[in-house]
């Protein structure tokens, strides 16, 4: 190759060398401006959208300012507040649905059981000594002690929602019997009666469900003790008896009683309820917060039921006062043609005073019962339902010149 080719050639090298070097260098330059330029760009928070901007004029829409929301912390795992439910209250038909009692406002295991027609029945207590403890008490659903002659009190207890295995002993029936059956749609059970109130009994509205003792279900204890404290009775059979007429069916309600595990505000302390029956017998009622009951106590010993061993107690204790006035038409103890003791009629209907413990409060109430198949039933002040504890009811039934009979304590002694 001649000499000047050569020499040509090395130039066009040389010349494509330097031009390479130099586009290396402007590559290089470039990408360190592009990283100094990336480190002074401002942070941009994230914007929300929103829809209060307004346009400023015809063609532009003036940009919110930058909204800075913090970022939640996050603890592990969720925690959860536990959300207490509404306390159960129940003031009218439709709200006992089809497992509660109506009665006591409890939920029943087995709803079978409250198509079943109540039960109430006649049980002694005098004298103390061959009638307590009773059979049957303390499974009763609601219970009324009232006077009969004199100031000797007696029991109609009315079965629903339990089954007890006996009840007893059961006596005689009174006029007040001609109001609680019709009041609960129930069936009666008693020994019998003096001629004035048998008649009315079978004359009565219910006089097809009175289980008479000629009836499957009654029994004599064979006890050593009089005669007429020894007639017992099994309910699951009465009920057979009921179910053989063919009246053994749900109870038709004319209205409804009302019940609330809150309790009401406006009462006063009442640890002790003492009820004295004149010269006969004192009952007193002592509230045990653990069970939220009131026990009860007759003549100053624990009152039990015979069935259980377990003393008597109630969710509620109701002093009722009503008008009490001797029919002098109805003998109930005679003795050489002269009448010893006119029968007690019990003016339970209508309206009147009555005194409510549940809780360990008592309460200023107005019982109502205007019909005679309603429900006795409890008011406040303004006429609305009061309502019980859920729970079973005992009713003190006392004269209206009982006032000083009965007093309330705040503390046990």
């Amino acid at each position: 190759m001649r000499p000047r080719c050569v020499i040509q050639m090395l130039k066009i090298a040389i010349v494509i060398s330097l031009s390479l070097m130099a586009i290396l260098m402007t590559i290089t330059a470039c990408r360190r401006d592009n990283q100094q330029d990336d480190q002074n760009l401002p942070t941009l928070a994230p914007t929300v959208a929103t829809t209060s901007s307004v346009p400023t004029d015809a063609g532009s829409m003036s940009r919110p300012p930058a909204t800075f929301t913090p970022v939640p912390t996050v603890t592990p795992g969720p925690t959860f507040t536990a959300v207490p439910l509404p306390p159960t209250a129940m003031a009218f038909a439709g709200q006992f649905g089809v497992d509660r009692n109506r009665l006591t406002g409890e939920l029943i295991s087995d709803p079978s059981l409250l198509e079943r027609r109540p039960i109430a029945v006649k049980i002694s207590n005098a004298p103390a000594k061959y009638t307590r403890p009773q059979s049957g008490l303390g499974q009763a659903d609601l219970v009324f002690e009232h006077v009969t002659e004199g100031s000797i009190t007696r029991f109609t207890a009315v079965l629903y929602g339990q089954t007890p295995l006996k009840v007893g002993p059961i006596r005689s029936a009174r006029l007040i019997d001609l109001e609680l059956p019709a009041m609960y749609d129930a069936a009666l059970a008693y020994s019998g009666s003096s001629i004035g109130v048998s008649r009315r009994l079978f004359d009565s509205d219910f006089s097809d469900r009175i289980l008479r003792t000629n009836v499957a279900g009654y029994y004599r204890t064979g006890e050593n003790k009089p005669y007429e404290h020894t007639l017992y009775a099994r309910p699951e059979q009465l009920w057979q008896v009921l179910d053989g007429r063919g009246l053994n069916q749900a109870p038709q309600f004319n209205s409804a009683m009302s019940f609330s595990e809150m309790a009401p505000s406006g009462g006063q302390a009442a640890a002790t309820l003492t009820v004295r029956y004149r010269k006969f017998t004192t009952v007193q009622w002592r509230y045990d917060p653990v069970s939220v009951r009131y026990k009860r106590w007759a003549d100053g010993v624990e009152h039990l039921d015979a069935n259980s061993g377990v003393q008597i107690s109630a969710a509620n204790v109701v002093v009722l006062l009503a008008p009490h006035r001797l029919d002098d038409t109805i003998c109930e103890y005679q003795s050489g043609g002269r009448c010893l003791a006119h029968s007690m009629e019990i003016q339970l209907w209508g309206s009147g005073q009555a005194l409510l413990l549940r809780g360990g409060q008592a309460y200023d109430v107005t019982w109502s019962r205007p019909l005679r198949h309603d429900l006795l039933t409890l008011l406040d002040g303004a006429g609305q339902p009061f309502p019980l504890q859920i729970g079973n009811t005992w009713f003190q039934v006392m004269p209206l010149d009982y006032l000083d009979s009965y007093f309330i304590e705040a503390g046990q002694k």
